[in-house]
């Protein structure tokens, strides 16, 4: 198989492949088909050249670039592959190329460093201390004012050395700038122009493209030249007993480039920003524990002349039997942990803390942009140029009025457009109705557990048990194993959707990359959203709303199914939602963190199985990188979407579990080390790219973010029992005493046992054994009229009470917290007042040192002139020197 570098137009880069260890790709460039290379020193000591150097064997030239193949036909065995059939292309790019492409790409450099002060000191900013890294690793290079590069004018750029002004980031990223947009096909080939590496990896044609890593993680580089950032990184920030330490952003930007520092750069702020979440949540959660005492329901609920006498109708068909209300004690004291007057604030604080999160990232992002040089940053060529699966599908072409350059398009009719895009979102619509289905099969699996569960402990079977044995009842394990059941099916769904979206992806054949990056992520929030929240949604809105009453019960596919709806027990069902969060919130941290860490280690350990028992000396910089695992375009798309998801549980449910904000915290700065740590040690190192922002997932945070507030609202009014407890204290009380006495007899409605329908009643032997004939009424969680009362089983007028004002909480909370958001976020500018001075006076300068150095450059040019100008003084007797000299030039 012949690989085919590059058109004699296109030899701007050194490829020089590695064939056997004495030549290690420097005297053999003349085989490698790219034109002219520069040849290095004659003699070279190569005993002394170092195999984890990243450079060539004269110690001057950078090996910016790596290309692999595998040439199963060639008889000779490459003595640099552990298996004897990888072969290693090496590029390096020579001053001109660089200089010519970072013109092309407007790349920001130096020409003066910045003179403003930098105020950054602050009071009491020894406390920190502890917590910073030092100033070799957070601050690798000065502050210098930059301007887009321009070649012509190179002189004008602070450029002490030709082969370290660009960092090893930019180079990487020229470099497969070149290679991305190369043709492959010689020139009398009257096919359609074929271009990019993309393609020829996708054919097979190269197994790997990858910049180098400068040195192993664990140890620096032998060859003084590199620069071992690797190493600095891992030990600085990729271990996790660095947790407590700040992030050296600025050494990530350098090495791994702008869009994958953005990335950590928004990580930390939200973690920073969830240890307030955290705290005030925490409080809210001690003020339920120390706010026991005062919880007069729940006393009424364990008390034996209350709740020992109340006696509930059952709650399923046939196999539940008659129960007492002081039975679901430890349940009520449970809920008041997250069900209280907190509660509401904290909601209220979230809805709050959104938005500052929010606009406080968008002023760390400003800062960012004006240090990363990334202000007026437009999308790069690269990222908006055609994407290989794409350019397969072209069959036309068609002059491109911006470039002015003819362009492959598809070729395809409306009626195609609208059958695929008709056949994609149908496909999105049959995978969310299998998970919502799945909820479904959920739901009916606690429906018919619950009464499995009734009928085999209603004799308290498990109160034997030491210490949970009195907390496990009915209610409880129906809500945890159908948690942990769903949990599994939300893994597996991942599994399987995951490949869905992608296939839908490529079906539209979006034109560019980050075309299909946009569509990709909205396909797959959608799946996450669904697959994710669909149960907890289950229990905050629906659980226990549409149950009817006895004798009138709702059946959830009709009343042949015998599928009861469920209902709340008298403690609520926040209890309930709390424990669905915990278990799918958790679990979902604990194998993200799992899965992310020992999946990439595992499969590295077994592909470099070969390489353990190669001397170390043969196993080259190349080789060990090629042996790591690839990060792919959406490697950093899929911790977004992790982060999201995440965000969704600590803000759409939040009201019913305060906790939530500090299991995000702990699993976060889990996080940070965990991703860091993947990306420095286990992962080839990426192709440096830009990126000003987070992209799409900005404009997904906002939405839930407002679509937090209304959630919220909802859970306090309709899940939590807040709303009935108000209304009863102020406007019910018997006594007129602002207390809850009386609560929840006043709650709980009556029931004449004599008017169950047969398909209703307990089955003989399901009743506990103190129930006997004596009892003729049972008791239900709603507001109705009594037996024997004119408008008996209606709901009476304290329901429409309750149900006004849980209406009115609504909108009132939304007004507050919409009018509060609305106007912090008008009080906090995007952009600070110093950076936007900073940005200005950036311009202001390179305006002004472009026009001295162009005055400066035409002085030079007219005294050069001078000599040779052979006009009359006398005709221009009163002219000054400088226009005399103008008009001869």
């Amino acid at each position: 198989m012949r690989r085919v570098t590059g058109k004699s137009g296109d030899s701007l880069i050194e490829m020089s492949p590695s064939g056997s260890d004495d030549m290690n790709g420097y005297n053999n460039h003349e085989s490698s088909g790219t034109g002219s290379l520069q040849q290095g020193p004659p003699e070279i000591d190569k005993q002394q050249h170092s195999k984890d150097s990243v450079f060539f064997r004269d110690g001057r030239r950078r090996v910016d670039f790596v290309l692999s193949y595998v040439d199963d036909k060639d008889g000779e065995r490459k003595q640099e592959s552990e298996d004897g059939k990888t072969s290693f292309v090496k590029i390096h790019a020579p001053w001109e190329v660089l200089a010519t492409y970072a013109d092309v790409l407007k790349i920001k450099v130096p020409f003066k460093v910045n003179d403003i002060p930098d105020n950054k000191d602050t009071p009491m900013n020894w406390l920190s201390t502890p917590f910073r890294l030092p100033d070799h690793i957070m601050h690798p290079e000065p502050d210098y004012f930059t301007a887009p590069f321009n070649k012509s004018k190179s002189d004008f750029f602070l450029i002490d050395n030709q082969e370290t002004f660009f960092p090893p980031s930019t180079r990487n990223r020229i470099v497969y700038y070149i290679l991305s947009r190369c043709s492959y096909l010689k020139d009398e080939c009257p096919d359609k122009d074929k271009k990019g590496i993309k393609r020829l990896l996708n054919n097979g044609t190269y197994t790997a493209a990858f910049p180098l890593h400068d040195s192993r993680y664990w140890t620096r580089s032998r060859d003084p030249n590199c620069e071992s950032e690797r190493y600095n990184l891992y030990k600085h920030w990729a271990r996790f007993f660095c947790f407590f330490k700040e992030q050296p952003l600025d050494l990530v930007r350098k090495y791994y480039g702008e869009k994958i520092g953005i990335y950590f750069a928004w990580l930390g702020f939200y973690t920073e920003m969830l240890f307030f979440a955290a705290v005030v949540g925490t409080i809210c959660f001690i003020y339920g524990f120390l706010t026991y005492d005062d919880n007069q329901w729940s006393k009424e609920i364990c008390s034996e002349a209350i709740g020992g006498n109340i006696v509930m109708c059952p709650l399923c068909d046939k196999k539940c039997g008659y129960w007492k209300l002081i039975t679901t004690c430890n349940s009520s004291w449970q809920s008041h942990l997250f069900d209280n007057v907190a509660t509401v604030f904290f909601a209220i604080f979230m809805g709050i803390w959104v938005t500052l999160f929010l606009e406080f990232w968008k002023r760390r992002q400003a800062r960012l942009e004006y240090e990363w040089d990334l202000v007026d940053f437009e999308e790069e060529q690269q990222q908006l140029q055609l994407r290989p699966e794409y350019e397969t599908k072209c069959s036309k072409r068609k002059l491109n009025r911006i470039t002015q350059e003819v362009e492959w398009i598809l070729d395809r009719t409306t009626s195609d457009l609208m059958g695929k895009c008709l056949l994609c979102w149908l496909t999105v619509v049959l995978w969310i109705s299998l998970i919502i289905a799945c909820i479904i099969g959920v739901i009916a699996y606690r429906l018919a557990v619950y009464a499995a569960f009734a009928s085999i402990m209603k004799d308290s079977p498990t109160a034997h048990l030491q210490v949970v044995g009195p907390l496990i009842t009915p209610q409880l394990a129906t809500s945890v194993t159908a948690s942990c059941i769903n949990f599994v099916i939300i893994m597996i769904l991942n599994l399987m959707y995951e490949k869905v979206a992608i296939w839908i992806t490529d079906m539209e054949i979006p034109k560019t990359h980050l075309e299909y990056e946009n569509k990709l992520t909205v396909k797959m929030f959608l799946f996450q959203f669904v697959n994710y929240y669909s149960s907890c949604f289950y229990v905050a809105f629906f659980k226990g709303k549409f149950v009817g009453y006895p004798g009138n019960y709702i059946y959830m596919f009709g009343e042949w199914s015998k599928l009861r709806n469920e209902e709340c027990d008298p403690g609520g069902c926040l209890i309930e939602l709390t424990t669905q969060l915990v278990i799918v919130m958790t679990g979902k941290q604990v194998w993200g963190n799992i899965q992310e860490a020992l999946v990439p280690w595992l499969r590295n350990w077994w592909g470099s199985r070969k390489a353990r028992s190669h001397p170390e000396s043969l196993y080259s910089r190349w080789e060990q990188d090629y042996d790591l695992q690839v990060f792919g375009q959406l490697g950093l798309f899929q911790e977004y979407l992790e982060m999201v998801i995440q965000f969704g549980f600590i803000t759409l449910f939040v009201a019913s579990f305060p906790l939530a904000p500090l299991l995000a915290l702990f699993n976060n700065i889990i996080e940070v080390r965990v991703d860091s740590w993947k990306l420095t040690t286990q992962f080839r190192r990426p192709v440096a790219a830009k990126a000003h922002s987070i992209g799409a997932w900005q404009e997904i945070l906002n939405g839930m973010a407002i679509l937090s507030v209304v959630t919220n609202a909802f859970i306090v009014a309709f899940t939590s029992d807040m709303i009935p407890r108000l209304v009863y204290m102020y406007a019910y009380q018997p006594d007129g005493e602002m207390n809850m006495k009386g609560y929840i007899n006043n709650s709980l409605s009556v029931f004449n046992i004599s008017e169950f329908p047969e398909a209703n009643s307990p089955e003989d032997g399901e009743n506990p054994f103190w129930f006997n004939s004596s009892i003729t009424t049972c008791r239900y969680r709603d507001y109705r009229y009594p037996p024997g009362h004119q408008k008996q089983y209606t709901h009476t007028m304290q329901f429409w009470h309750i149900l006004a004002a849980k209406l009115a909480f609504i909108i009132i909370m939304e007004h507050v917290v919409f009018l509060v958001k609305f106007f912090v976020a008008w009080m906090i500018p995007d952009v600070p007042s110093d950076v936007r001075a900073r940005i200005k006076r950036e311009r202001y300068l390179v305006q002004e040192y472009l026009h001295d150095y162009e005055v400066e450059r035409l002085k030079n040019q007219l005294s050069q002139n001078a000599n040779d100008c052979t006009c009359a003084p006398m005709i221009y007797p009163s002219l000054p020197k400088h226009e005399v000299l103008s008009e001869c030039l």
